[in-house]
């Protein structure tokens, strides 16, 4: 079976399931990707680049679109020349949003085209507008409406979407949801759940401990859509009731969503200006960390704190279950959708920084009491494997190959 994907960062969410078709004989992969992404080896990886940026002149709402309309032309350019070639795909997979998947029924109108559809935007009741300390304009949230078009575009196109979680399917207009099936794409459960834990040494020197007290937080970057600058907020009464707490903070400085504070080169530096020095001796920056790294850290944790707005549920938090750590996360709906508080974690409002603080103490104080938490959390995130993941996407693409 010929089985084409295409994903500007490559593999992204295809991760587990390219390892998946590289193993069956019975399937041939091509990838089309960005040129920024690394070299795939092993299969036929067609790296493009769009023939141009966006025009300084168009219209702040269009430029999303007119960055998607590039990417997804040249894409089609791609698509063609394979064609020319007698290359025919029996099922194509995309994630359409930043705009290669639009005209990819031009090149192949007859093959089936499954659609990640990651990600559908409100003006209202889901990330924009959440954190009253950002609020949204007028003219964002009329930009997001554009936005959107590209986002219906393909979802018209494509034969099946795919989405990871109930509330990223919510947010799809009903109009769609039938063709949007619920599957998410699955973690490493074995590799996370036999981790080794041993000791950390931090770059300074100093050493983390197997059983010390220690508070976890990640994210890709740090910045407010994670609750970087809620948790921040928290850390001083943390830090002044709790004498031997350690905190580890892994992510980097650049912005994933949002964008930079003002006055600040970025949310680390803006979050840590005012805090005392004897708070920052006790909280350690990672950066961004190998897998291996991040994994350790995690096997180090007391507290895992995860907090997000109403957005994409990240990996970390399901990977954080799957080693057993405590989670302490924010009642917003992506994270309600897996952790219920008092069984496999612990819930707390996102803007609380107070009850943040105080239900961290709590589980400091108490960690003798947790292991039902951590069993529970394991438990849950089984139903998160890649090989569930990798099924329940073969079902799909049987379902739509002839």
């Amino acid at each position: 079976m010929n089985i084409l994907i295409i994903h500007q960062n490559f593999p992204g969410q295809f991760k587990n399931l390219v390892r998946d078709i590289s193993r069956r004989s019975t399937c041939e992969l091509t990838v089309i990707s960005r040129d920024t992404t690394p070299v795939y080896h092993g299969v036929r990886h067609i790296r493009y680049r769009p023939k141009r940026s966006v025009s300084s002149t168009t219209h702040n709402y269009l430029r999303t679109f007119e960055d998607a309309v590039l990417h997804g032309q040249q894409v089609l350019r791609v698509l063609l020349q394979l064609k020319r070639t007698g290359y025919r795909p029996a099922v194509i997979l995309a994630h359409p949003g930043w705009g290669e998947a639009l005209f990819i029924k031009d090149a192949f109108p007859d093959t089936p085209l499954i659609n990640f559809c990651e990600y559908y935007y409100h003006a209202m009741g889901a990330d924009t507008g959440f954190d009253p300390e950002f609020p949204a304009s007028a003219d964002s949230r009329a930009r997001l409406r554009i936005i959107n078009s590209l986002h219906l575009l393909n979802l018209e196109q494509c034969d099946v979407g795919i989405t990871p979680t109930r509330w990223q399917h919510s947010l799809h207009p009903a109009a769609y949801r039938d063709k949007i099936k619920v599957i998410h794409e699955g973690i490493d459960l074995d590799g996370l759940m036999n981790v080794h834990r041993s000791d950390l040494i931090l770059e300074n020197g100093q050493v983390i401990r197997c059983g010390d007290p220690v508070i976890t937080y990640v994210a890709r970057n740090l910045e407010p859509y994670r609750g970087f600058h809620v948790f921040m907020r928290s850390l001083s009464r943390i830090l002044n009731h709790h004498d031997s707490v350690q905190v580890l903070i892994v992510g980097g400085d650049s912005v994933s969503y949002g964008a930079r504070p003002h006055g600040s080169s970025g949310w680390r530096e803006k979050m840590t200006s005012d805090m005392s020095s004897s708070d920052l001796k006790r909280i350690h920056f990672l950066g961004k960390v190998s897998y291996a790294k991040y994994k350790q850290v995690l096997s180090l944790s007391s507290v895992h704190i995860y907090l997000t707005y109403p957005f994409v549920l990240s990996w970390s938090l399901l990977e954080a279950m799957a080693m057993g750590c405590v989670v302490l996360g924010s009642r917003t709906r992506p994270v309600e959708e897996v952790v219920t508080d008092g069984v496999n974690g612990y819930l707390v409002d996102f803007f609380d920084c107070s009850g943040i603080a105080d239900q961290t103490l709590s589980i400091l104080n108490n960690l003798d009491k947790q292991e039902y938490i951590k069993g529970n959390a394991q438990k849950s995130a089984q139903a998160y494997s890649s090989n569930e993941g990798n099924s329940a996407y073969w079902d799909v693409i049987h379902s739509v190959v002839i």
